[in-house]
């Protein structure tokens, strides 16, 4: 029951300060760079208001070779709802979500997320050949964007799922460096589901960007598990093994 109340409070702190910003952020996306505003408040208001309401401090460690000052393509595994408000702390760099097309639903959040995101429906090629050109404005205006790359990540059971080809084919296209980011906890701390979860601490690392200069489509392969790869080995390297702790939480109450 607690754990049910503590995740209803999670939806309330999300929606709060969308309300009451929305006429701001309507104004912002109007105007021709307004997205760096919105992005701004994304970041240093909505993101910490949800991650301190719910009772999770991040602590971000970045590698060296990662410069704040060039474009990505940011790569995280994806295990939680917090996530999209994890990434906003991790990465200080104004970037563009690529997200469902479903979150257009929402009440007024969708109507924001129209306009500040790239969206996809994921059943539709169309659209996922969409996402090439949507995304080449943003980058354009010197944007990183941020993809979780994962197919099925709500699959509780699997510390890391196979990664989609999309985005690496973005990368190419644009000879853009994937920089992956592990978030260690949030599968342990805020699943996708109500079996378990608790505050606390949430850690993110970034490692050395992956270059693609040079590739092209037939490298595509090589660097989706060079990416993959790079995530799965933090994770099961991690020595609080907070992600094999969810593993074993979700075989005991989940299945």
């Amino acid at each position: 029951m607690l754990l049910g109340v503590w995740r209803g409070w999670f939806y309330l702190l999300v929606a709060l300060p969308v309300l009451y910003l929305f006429p701001f952020l309507v104004v912002a996306l109007l105007l021709p760079n307004g997205y760096r505003a919105v992005f701004w408040m994304a970041r240093n208001i909505w993101a910490p208001w949800v991650l301190l309401g719910m009772g999770f401090w991040p602590v971000v460690k970045h590698h060296p070779l990662a410069d704040t000052r060039q474009a990505y393509l940011l790569i995280a595994n994806h295990a939680s709802y917090i996530d999209p408000f994890l990434m906003l702390r991790a990465w200080k760099k104004p970037f563009v979500f690529v997200g469902k097309k479903e979150l257009v639903a929402i009440p007024l959040f969708g109507y924001l997320y129209k306009r500040a995101a790239i969206m996809v429906d994921r059943s539709s090629s169309k659209s996922r050949f969409g996402v090439y050109g949507r995304a080449s404005q943003q980058l354009n205006q010197g944007y990183s964007v941020c993809i979780f790359p994962e197919r099925d990540y709500l699959d509780e059971s699997v510390l890391l799922n196979p990664f989609k080809r999309g985005a690496f084919k973005l990368a190419i296209e644009h000879q853009l460096p994937v920089l992956p980011l592990a978030f260690y906890d949030c599968k342990r701390k805020m699943p996708w589901y109500t079996y378990y979860g608790r505050p606390g601490t949430l850690r993110v690392q970034s490692f050395a960007p992956i270059s693609t200069q040079g590739l092209n489509e037939d490298d595509l392969p090589q660097l989706q598990e060079q990416a993959y790869q790079t995530l799965y080995h933090a994770l099961t390297q991690d020595p609080k093994k907070a992600i094999q702790q969810a593993l074993d939480l979700w075989e005991r109450y989940g299945t």
